[in-house]
């Protein structure tokens, strides 16, 4: 039987989401678990990678295992007892064997939380990334005017750490918007795909706009120009959700 499973994960003491050896991955907790839970060696494929740090809203995988006789339904809770506090299955389906998790996603929406205070709230500690300079109403409409130059099918070369192998760099952005809860702000993007640390260099760019170091009409000279060192920083891993998958 093939599943189609919704997870939710705490990133903060995992090594990111794919099996490495000896480290703690999420999927390496997902396999121990589910292996317990039917009793017998389930194979787990995601819809993406996750760095170390990175947390997730919503994981979309499936999980692979010949002979189960869980029902799609039961399954959250017959594998809960085996999980660990920092990781949920939540929900779960039948799906054709046909399906893919990965190559199947039309969209992903991922969120990046920033706790713009100057003091700091322990109780946010490694679930978000702590800005104590202030940003304020005037920066943030900056911050949203640059946004909008983001939008749309680019090569976004600039925008990905240095060292990758992809070849591809072409993403289509669909949404990106930048807002204050208080003393949070989020920001939140939606592509067809993203490349490795592009999230987080958008934001890192994104506050260096908010600061006046990069003017928000300067954001399409700086995609086209393919030089990562035109971009601002890339901002710390634990602000970072996988929030939604579509497919």
């Amino acid at each position: 039987m093939k599943y189609f499973a919704k997870i939710k994960y705490l990133g903060t003491a995992f090594h990111g989401f794919q099996v490495q050896p000896g480290l703690r991955t999420v999927q390496g907790e997902l396999n121990a678990a589910l292996n317990q839970a039917f009793g017998i060696p389930c194979r787990v494929t995601g819809c993406s990678r996750t760095d170390a740090g990175v947390h997730a809203n919503e994981f979309c995988l499936t999980v692979e295992c010949d002979g189960g006789t869980i029902p799609a339904d039961k399954l959250p809770i017959a594998v809960s007892r085996f999980l660990p506090e920092d990781l949920s299955l939540f929900y779960a389906k039948e799906c054709d064997d046909g399906f893919h998790p990965r190559y199947d996603v039309k969209e992903k929406e991922y969120l990046y939380r920033i706790m713009n205070t100057r003091i700091y709230d322990p109780f946010y500690y490694g679930r978000v990334w702590f800005l104590p300079r202030y940003i304020d109403e005037s920066a943030l409409t900056k911050m949203n005017e640059a946004a909008k130059y983001f939008i749309g099918k680019h090569d976004f070369s600039t925008f990905m750490a240095e060292g990758s192998d992809v070849e591809d760099t072409v993403r289509n952005i669909t949404s990106l918007t930048v807002s204050r809860q208080g003393d949070f702000i989020d920001v939140k993007i939606s592509a067809d795909g993203f490349l490795y640390n592009m999230v987080r260099i958008i934001v890192g760019t994104l506050c260096e706009v908010a600061f006046g170091r990069i003017s928000p009409d300067e954001i399409s000279d700086i995609i086209a120009s393919r030089d990562r060192s035109r971009a601002g920083m890339t901002a710390p891993a634990e602000g970072l959700y996988l929030n939604r998958v579509m497919y």
